[in-house]
């Protein structure tokens, strides 16, 4: 190749390179545990993980905020977009308006789409999630300037993670909806909040929206714990996965609608269920041992939060899949993230 046609072909190659790298400026998340980096820790609530052993693998080994050994699925997506390698919990005081401009947290643990279900345990909802947004696009306005504002909102990336703590935390645990509403009829509550949600922050300019499906709820150790009775205690609890593949189901609708009505709307389901339940089959296939119960605690089967103890959790969590009771080992969020990235997130990189 003539050298002109070689510096031709690698400044061409620079060119695109940096046009992927731009693609996606900002990860922006909104959810629950399974993506709260950190903002529990300033909020007046039990559902908080900033002591050990949580952490205890994350980079310095210490505690964050995060319900993990580690980091989060969200924390390896932005890695993977070449942005920070760890979201930072936007109340955490510790960050400003120039770490929050590459990637931000607003999720809280323990909550969900119902605004019942934050009360559960007095956490952030999903309402005061998106006033917080609100509050970072003027604070985002103020350190860019309106245009490249406007902007960077709009090739973001908003990853929403939650509806677990709607059925296991409020609807299966508190009889207030379940007595009122089937739960068919939750469902179909949830997903109005969904739409609503989507819609609101499309309005502020969201465009690149992943909305990601429940995992299979019945294969939590905690769930095969409290449901043993009912069947043996190697297997998930059926009944749980039914509703969150019915759920999922209603969510794809729902993204398959909004996508229909918004043609400049990008908005994917992110399928986690499939990936989750064959590693929770076959945990071997993928370098794990255990994958019936948590890393943490004596028994990994109950254990969540304060009832974690340093002296009786494992001392190798990547041969878990579960870190506690409920949350993915950092190992299991990394493969997660790889698995999303690769499909659903792919058309966005």
């Amino acid at each position: 190749m003539p050298q002109w046609r070689l510096g031709l072909f690698f400044m061409l190659q620079l060119v695109l390179l940096g046009s992927s790298a731009a693609k996606v400026p900002v990860i922006i998340v909104f959810g629950d545990s399974t993506v709260d980096s950190g903002n529990n820790n300033f909020v007046n609530t039990v559902a908080k993980s900033n002591y050990e052993p949580y952490g205890r693998d994350f980079d310095g080994g210490k505690p964050t905020g995060r319900f993990s050994n580690g980091r989060l699925a969200t924390d390896f997506i932005s890695q993977a977009f070449n942005l920070s390698p760890a979201i930072p919990p936007y109340l955490d005081p510790a960050y400003g308006i120039k770490d929050f401009a590459i990637g931000v947290c607003f999720a809280s643990a323990a909550t969900g789409y119902d605004n019942a279900t934050s009360n559960v345990a007095s956490v952030i909802p999903l309402w005061k999630e998106l006033e917080y947004f609100k509050d970072y696009i003027g604070k985002l306005k103020g350190f860019q300037g309106e245009a490249k504002a406007r902007e960077t909102i709009g090739e973001g990336l908003y990853i929403i993670s939650i509806g677990t703590n709607d059925f296991l935390e409020n609807y299966f645990a508190v009889p207030v909806r379940s007595s009122a509403l089937t739960v068919k009829e939750y469902q179909s509550f949830l997903i109005g909040i969904a739409k609503w949600f989507v819609n609101e922050i499309y309005a502020l300019g969201a465009r690149k929206i992943d909305l990601t499906g429940l995992p299979p709820m019945g294969c939590l150790p905690l769930e095969r714990s409290i449901n043993s009775r009912l069947f043996q205690f190697d297997e998930c609890y059926q009944e749980y996965n039914r509703v969150a593949r019915e759920f999922n189901v209603e969510l794809q609708k729902l993204v398959e609608k909004l996508s229909m009505e918004r043609p400049d709307l990008r908005l994917v389901y992110g399928n986690i269920y499939d990936f989750f339940d064959t590693v929770v089959k076959s945990p071997s296939s993928y370098g794990f041992e255990v994958a019936n119960v948590g890393c943490c605690g004596a028994s990994g089967l109950m254990e969540l939060g304060y009832l974690c103890k340093i002296p009786l959790t494992c001392k190798n969590a990547d041969k878990y899949v579960f870190w506690d009771a409920i949350h993915p080992t950092q190992k299991m969020n990394k493969l997660l993230a790889d698995y999303i990235v690769n499909t659903t997130l792919a058309r966005f990189m």
